[in-house]
Parts: structure tokens; C-alpha cells; sequence
């Protein structure tokens, strides 16, 4: 039985650690990108091809991938809320997150 690899990279953004391949897409934390539609994730940990796997301390020096932008959203309401009781106290706050849609175009290693 052969098992087909493919080749996919493990890239750190906005404090996450996202596995990616290429064509896939994903969510990640706003970046500031200006008037670009792409984006050069350098922040590589781990690059797997076929046969090898290169594994960086902490990050592989040249290895990039880019992603295309897709779009800017806003993540659900997160509801933080804090009570004492008996104190007549009560504090709500909501929170949504930005987010970027990403598609990953290439992994160069």
C-alpha cells in the first residue's frame, strides 16, 4: 500500500500555529496589509515534502508561504460577564474579533 504525501507547512501568525497546504483556506487574526492582496507568511516552524521534513529553530530561514487575500470578517460575540453578589454588581462586555480569509498560493522552502 502506497501512501501519497503531500507537501504542507506549519506557519505561526497573530500567536497561532496553523498547519496549511497549498489551495487550502483558512482564518486567521487581522494583519495590517495596507492596499496589498497579498500576504508573505514568513514565519515558518516546519516544511514536510514527499520524503523530507525540514524543522526550523524556530523558524526555517528563507522559507515563506504566500496567501491571497479573500476577505475581512468579524468573528462571533464573545460575552464576558463578571458578578458579585450581593454588591449590586454586574458588568457585561461583548467582544467580536477581526478576522482575514486567507488562500494559501505556494509554500517556498
Amino acid at each position: 500500500m502506497v501512501i501519497s504525501h503531500t507537501m504542507f507547512a506549519i506557519i505561526k501568525t497573530g500567536g497561532k500555529q496553523y498547519k496549511v497546504r497549498e489551495g487550502e483556506e483558512l482564518s486567521i487574526e487581522l494583519l495590517e496589509l495596507g492596499k496589498s492582496k497579498v500576504l508573505k507568511l514568513d514565519q515558518v516552524l516546519l516544511v514536510s515534502n514527499d520524503s523530507k521534513v525540514d524543522v526550523g529553530r524556530p523558524f526555517l530561514k528563507g522559507a515563506y508561504c504566500e496567501a491571497e487575500l479573500i476577505k475581512e470578517f468579524r468573528g462571533p460575540k464573545s460575552i464576558s460577564f463578571k458578578y458579585i453578589r450581593r454588591e449590586k454588581s454586574a458588568t457585561k462586555r461583548g467582544h467580536r474579533q477581526n478576522y482575514l480569509k486567507v488562500k494559501i498560493k505556494s509554500i517556498h522552502a
